[in-house]
């Protein structure tokens, strides 16, 4: 027996109205992804960041919801990809492979090649301070925007998109440097030489609220191993297992 299920998903509240700049762009955006919506509030809710609703005094939603809903659709998609894709390989490598499609740092690339942060609704804050381009901010709205077509079109659309736009060529570009997870490197390392883990420790913060540096630094048995930075302390960890992984790699030299 097969059960069909559809999702009549709601917009509350109201949407910011996009002045003629953003309805050129959000056009330039839906051309860029294949798809054009048949609700343009989807597409707006799905840009709409809360830094934006904090400042706009109105009680509409902001992408959170569908970001969380987006991150399951994109999961499922992802999955049944690999699954029909793989059928000789185990489920760990299927989980790898799942892992760094879905990571923030591929989903902003993704994002930033669509141009995504232009068609953000941001408070003047989070705009100065380079919101348009964070990481964070880009993958979640990628996210949400799968939730859009998803809502809009179907699982059908949705699943175009996210083949033609995160799966293309993504055997290429999750080898790519920037996708390394060195802290589980260095990890794996550690407890196969020493049986034990190496600790991180935040050396210091810098910055204001909402554009913060975090300074980390790396031990193992009292010993200081390497330091890295970033804007949030996972960034500045994985910067930070960069250079321990780099030092480890000279000495096996």
């Amino acid at each position: 027996m097969k059960f069909k299920f559809k999702f009549f998903g709601k917009v509350k509240g109201k949407l910011p109205q996009g002045d003629s700049s953003w309805q050129k762009k959000a056009e330039v955006l839906q051309k860029k992804i294949g798809y054009k919506f048949r609700n343009i509030d989807y597409l707006k809710l799905a840009m709409t960041h809360l830094s934006f609703v904090r400042k706009s005094d109105s009680k509409l939603g902001s992408f959170e919801r569908m970001e969380f809903f987006g991150d399951a659709i994109l999961g499922f998609l992802v999955a049944e990809c690999l699954f029909n894709k793989y059928p000789e390989k185990k489920e760990g490598y299927l989980s790898k492979l799942k892992s760094k499609v879905g990571s923030e740092k591929y989903l902003a690339h993704i994002a930033k090649e669509l141009s995504l942060g232009d068609t953000l609704f941001l408070s003047h804050d989070e705009s100065r301070s380079g919101g348009r381009k964070r990481a964070s901010i880009l993958s979640d709205a990628l996210e949400s925007l799968i939730c859009a077509i998803y809502l809009d079109g179907g699982i059908d659309e949705a699943r175009k998109f996210v083949a033609s736009k995160c799966l293309q060529n993504f055997e290429k570009e999750v080898t790519r440097d920037y996708l390394q997870n060195y802290k589980s490197l260095v990890q794996e390392y550690f407890q196969g030489k020493f049986q034990a883990l190496p600790t991180y420790k935040i050396a210091s913060e810098e910055g204001p609220e909402h554009a913060k540096v975090f300074y980390v630094e790396v031990f193992f048995d009292g010993k200081f191993w390497g330091k890295g930075s970033g804007v949030n302390k996972k960034a500045a960890q994985q910067d930070a297992a960069k250079a321990v992984w780099q030092k480890i790699k000279s000495e096996k030299r």
